[in-house]
């Protein structure tokens, strides 16, 4: 069964792969450290559902195969591992199980597939149902950040979900006693990030690590972690940042191996072994402009609608277009292929297919985080935060027969108390946040690309403004007014 894999992947693999499956077994050979039994070796390979962590997986699965084929059966334990949030799509699940049905993953001893939500570690099923306590973890995240950032994208969602990703290389390798992980980041990639994480942790106060072992990395992005949370939940919350710290008690000679040298990571120059070996399918919400297993982009783009449909009262179709104009320019930055761009720029350029995107997404974010069209506007206004400074725009644009109550709220928000409790039950439902959360935002800066309050101090703008997803044009509010700065930003 192995060697009949081992052999189909081979024609599935691009010619010069075939040849760098070899020079990989050679060289990982090198770097295991029970080379007199392979078996006692663990390596992990981190598979998110999207295209290039696909070729990743496929691309290991040989190297496992083929140097049990050299060492007469003998190969490492190779557990392959997924992070599940709630902007996952059930289709992605279901690419990950095609993806593991083509490998033979399933029936391999020497095989182990994990399912992992925050600390939770559990086999792979491609039923199992998302955990609501997740949902509920995204969802606060989503709202607090997107509150104090007008809804921005890379604010709202991308943030806390590089600690997630950090928690979750973590509590694997904890789980899995892994020896090496697997990376496909080049070594100035990785530079790169040692250099940010520096940079972060020199913005928070701490000592960067001395060492340059995955733990100590781990170990600086938990106290990092720690300090964004405190800024965008409040340091009241100790049962949140509880939840979102970064394991880092792992091994202290885990290391990752890079496999940059050996692949070619353009998806076009392995187009065939996605779609025809692995059942890669490209979904309408999955497959979400630079993103093959997240539909959060979407929503990125939905939120860009929303406020120059209700904050600039311009139109829809003006924010959807400025999105989609910077995320095809990240897509081609990436060398997407260009009929994967083209589906993009296709499923954005008539009315009729954003009005379809529109309702495509609204079902998304209720479905997913459970937020309807007026909490989301709710949140590109971002009326509560920096003590409710944009309360008055809100109301009279979304809740006109509010305005009148505005000293109300402000006292209520303030942690004052008022005689009316339907009031604080209204601003929870128009929000989809608890009271608590509501005070927080209101004594929480409000940062913004397009005022004074960009120069805001703090964690959040700092890795806000220093994003490099992101663009600055142009834009107006409503009339005739002259153009102001803004920015864009996603995935």
């Amino acid at each position: 069964m192995q060697k009949h894999i081992l052999s189909a992947l081979r024609k599935a693999l691009p010619d010069n792969d075939v040849d760098a499956v070899e020079q990989c077994v050679t060289n990982l050979h090198g770097r295991l450290p029970h080379k007199d039994n392979l078996s006692k070796n663990t390596v992990m390979v981190a598979y998110g559902g999207g295209k290039d962590s696909a070729y990743t997986t496929a691309f290991m699965r040989a190297v496992h195969l083929a140097m049990a084929e050299r060492f007469h059966g003998e190969t490492f334990r190779l557990v392959i591992v997924t992070m599940r949030h709630s902007g996952m799509p059930f289709v992605v699940m279901q690419n990950i199980h095609r993806t593991y049905q083509a490998l033979g993953v399933y029936d391999d001893p020497m095989a182990e597939l994990l399912l992992i939500e925050r600390e939770e570690v559990r086999p792979f099923d491609l039923h199992a149902p998302m955990p609501h306590v997740l949902i509920d973890f995204n969802r606060t995240d989503l709202l607090m950040a997107g509150h104090q950032s007008y809804g921005d994208g890379r604010t709202s969602f991308c943030n806390a979900c590089n600690f997630n990703v950090a928690n979750f290389f973590g509590v694997a390798a904890r789980h899995c006693g892994v020896d090496l992980i697997v990376t496909g980041d080049s070594p100035d990639e990785q530079r790169d990030y040692a250099v940010w994480i520096n940079k972060l942790a020199h913005k928070t106060g701490q000592k960067p690590s001395g060492d340059a072992s995955f733990k100590g990395t781990l170990k600086v992005l938990d106290g990092i972690s720690q300090a964004y949370f405190t800024e965008i939940h409040g340091a009241g919350h100790a049962d949140r940042l509880a939840d979102r710290r970064v394991t880092w008690d792992v091994s202290e000679t885990l290391t990752f191996f890079s496999i940059y040298d050996y692949t070619d990571y353009a998806s076009g120059a392995h187009w065939a072994l996605l779609t025809d070996f692995l059942g890669f399918v490209f979904d309408e919400l999955a497959f979400s402009f630079t993103e093959s297993d997240c539909a959060n982009p979407a929503l990125m783009a939905h939120l860009r609608g929303l406020r120059t449909e209700r904050v600039y009262g311009r139109g829809y179709r003006e924010g959807i277009d400025q999105y989609t104009e910077f995320a095809i320019e990240l897509m081609e930055h990436k060398d997407f292929p260009e009929h994967l761009i083209e589906t993009i720029k296709k499923r954005y350029a008539t009315d009729e297919g954003v009005t379809h995107m529109r309702s495509l997404v609204e079902g998304y974010a209720r479905d997913t985080f459970g937020l309807n069209t007026e909490q989301l506007a709710c949140m590109v206004f971002s009326p509560f935060a920096g003590q409710c400074a944009g309360l008055h725009n809100y109301l009279s644009a979304e809740q006109p027969d509010l305005v009148s109550r505005q000293g109300e709220i402000r006292t209520l928000l303030m942690g004052g108390q008022i005689e009316s409790q339907g009031l604080a039950i209204r601003l929870e439902r128009i929000s989809g946040l608890s009271l608590t959360d509501l005070r927080q935002l209101a004594a929480s800066p409000l940062w913004s690309p397009t005022g004074s309050d960009s120069d805001r101090d703090g964690l959040l703008p700092f890795i806000t403004k220093s994003d490099p997803n992101q663009k600055l044009i142009h834009v107006n509010f409503g009339g005739d007014e002259s153009p102001i700065m803004d920015r864009v930003s996603g995935r």
